[in-house]
């Protein structure tokens, strides 16, 4: 919630307690070096005893709620037919308007199942924006995925406020030039991951599924972070302002055919879920959720993590749970631009992002612009971050690099986890490590999986600029900090 201070200042304070905490520690400089090259420069290859604080992902790391923990002691562990699948199903209903619905094991797992049902070489998937395991699974089923965002979507600094909006005329372009019948479906993502958490209108959806009804397209909807859109719907689509978030959820439901979403993220769960009102489509679902999840009704995922997600999706519509990250984030962004800092705006959902070409100019995207950042910044601060850039894009074919349309580097805040005293730190060390920025160099690989290898491949610092940036900063603030 942000509260009008006297002295004319917004604050977004924390509309909740600290009950249970969890110790950190900030490792030295020479035991972050030691790490981040034993890691290849590759941020998700750092251990949690070397990181101090953790805005890898706000996939799985939010804090749960106090209902949420209680509602896991009354999980009913069948293996079919379990209780918790039913207490599910009436909050997907309550919430979201669906009738149908399956539980999955996390949202890499929903679209597995989209692409097997729908995915078909000759087809195309269009959609605001490709999430990477969302264009392997289904490229990997032999569709194209077309990314048909509106032109301003790649502009950094900008006052847009829903970047991202899908471009109707590119829709109508790609009808057009493929044909409806080879379209698998039109995707949304609420709210756009890669291009720095920037969410879509609601007049954009209704335009978008308004088209796709006229030639039979379906209309899929991943709802992995759909409070904050809904929040952002809220307050930037003036017509919404005094409409509660539940309303604008159900709304946004209407307005497509069928939902996925990863539950680590709105509703702070370990989990995912389908759901729809279109029988066929559950039915087709259904065929081949036991074949790759688990039982229709636990779909994988731990009967306990079923019920928290009853009460996840109950809690996400409560206007100081849709705004607890975003109002921080805002908060993350302004204080970076204040600094000089190149951050990604408007603020959008999930993180503060940096734009990476910016920050480091003299990096090329051939060295890996935003990984060489995040590397650099955990080096001097013990923040674990992560790239958003080519490293995040496969090669093609030919083995050749395909660069990202961004380089960013991405700062997430789980809900309900940290507090602005360690933003204000991270933007501290942002600032030093950007009037040091010239001893950042670019990155090579010499460990390399042939896929999604932001996960698990190793890089190596060119020159090694690692030791040079630890130099300076050790000159500055002593071997301890």
């Amino acid at each position: 919630m942000i509260v009008r201070l006297s002295d004319g200042r917004d604050l977004p304070i924390e509309m909740y307690k600290a009950r249970v905490v969890q110790k950190t520690t900030l490792p030295p400089i020479d035991q972050r070096l030691g790490a981040i090259e034993e890691a290849g420069y590759n941020t998700f290859l750092l251990w949690t005893k070397d990181i101090f604080i953790d805005m890898l992902t706000d996939s799985g790391t939010n804090a749960m709620s106090d209902n949420q923990l209680a509602s896991m002691m009354v999980a009913d562990d069948a293996y079919a037919g379990g209780e918790s699948y039913r207490r599910l199903g009436t909050a997907v209903q309550d919430v979201l308007g669906l009738e149908y619905y399956l539980p999955c094991h996390q949202g890499r797992a929903a679209e597995h199942l989209l692409a097997k049902i729908f995915c078909r070489p000759g087809t195309v998937t269009p959609m605001n924006y490709h999430f990477t395991t969302t264009k392997a699974h289904f490229e990997m089923a032999g569709s194209r995925v077309l990314e048909i965002y509106r032109d301003d979507a790649m502009d950094t600094a900008s006052e847009n406020p829903f970047k991202g909006n899908l471009d109707l005329d590119k829709f109508q372009g790609v009808i057009d030039e493929y044909g409806a019948s080879n379209i698998a479906f039109v995707r949304m993502e609420a709210t756009t991951n890669l291009i720095g958490g920037q969410p879509f209108s609601m007049e954009n959806l209704r335009q978008v599924y308004e088209l796709a009804k006229q030639h039979r397209i379906p209309v899929v909807l991943d709802c992995s972070l759909v409070s904050e859109n809904a929040y952002f719907i809220k307050c930037r689509e003036p017509r919404y302002q005094d409409v509660s978030i539940a309303e604008i959820v159900r709304e946004m439901m209407s307005l497509s055919d069928l939902i996925y979403l990863s539950g680590r993220k709105s509703t702070c769960v370990r989990g995912g879920l389908l759901a729809t009102n279109n029988v066929d489509y559950f039915n087709q679902l259904k065929a081949w959720l036991p074949v790759y999840e688990g039982f229709i009704t636990y779909g994988g995922m731990s009967s306990k993590e079923i019920e928290a997600m009853a009460v996840g999706l109950r809690e996400m519509v409560d206007l100081d749970v849709a705004s607890s990250s975003a109002d921080l984030i805002q908060d993350f962004v302004d204080k970076m631009v204040a600094r000089g800092i190149p951050a990604v705006t408007p603020a959008g959902g999930l993180a503060g992002h940096v734009d990476a070409m910016k920050f480091l100019p003299h990096v090329p995207q051939e060295q890996y612009t935003a990984g060489a950042l995040a590397a650099a910044l955990y080096l001097v601060s013990g923040v674990r971050s992560m790239e958003r850039g080519t490293i995040s894009m496969d090669r093609d074919e030919q083995g050749n690099d395909v660069p990202s349309d961004l380089e960013l580097c991405r700062m997430a805040l789980p809900r309900r986890v940290y507090t602005m005293s360690h933003v204000d730190y991270v933007v501290d060390r942002l600032a030093w490590l950007h009037a040091h920025a010239d001893l950042v160099g670019g990155l090579e690989f010499f460990e390399e999986p042939p896929v999604l290898r932001f996960f698990t491949g190793r890089l190596r610092a060119l020159d090694g600029w690692g030791h040079r940036l630890a130099d300076a900063f050790r000159k500055d603030f002593g071997d301890q900090l």
